[in-house]
């Protein structure tokens, strides 16, 4: 599969979709979803074209990598969310049509500000 730069998050990133934006740096964009699954429901994405997680590890550079685990800590800190300055939070990918991945650009849900509840049911 190739990247589509038609989707939703390529196009927030150009600036084409305005979205509710949390952190931003070099490497990711954070922003809150539109439809949020728990109290607190921000989403982190790699600047860079990466489909999901298997292609940014195989792909991305050291530097992408690091910060982009690097930006999901800024955000959930920012949220209050972290284990620094909350109560914690789950980080979650979804790869493929398996994982139920919807949007072809990778992406980490942030959900925190209650208890999230069992991993799977």
């Amino acid at each position: 599969m190739s990247y589509d730069d038609n989707n939703i998050f390529a196009k927030i990133l150009r600036g084409e979709i305005p979205c509710k934006k949390i952190y931003e740096d070099d490497f990711v964009l954070s922003f809150h979803d539109i439809n949020p699954q728990k109290k607190i429901h921000a989403l982190v994405i790699p600047k860079g074209r990466f489909i999901d997680l298997d292609d940014f590890s195989a792909n991305a550079s050291s530097e992408e990598m690091v910060g982009l685990l690097k930006g999901i800590n800024t955000v959930a800190k920012k949220l209050n969310i972290s284990a620094d300055t909350g109560k914690g939070y789950r980080a979650l990918a979804n790869i493929s049509e398996h994982g139920g991945q919807e949007v072809p650009h990778l992406h980490f849900h942030l959900f925190g500000g209650e208890i999230v509840g069992k991993m799977v049911e």
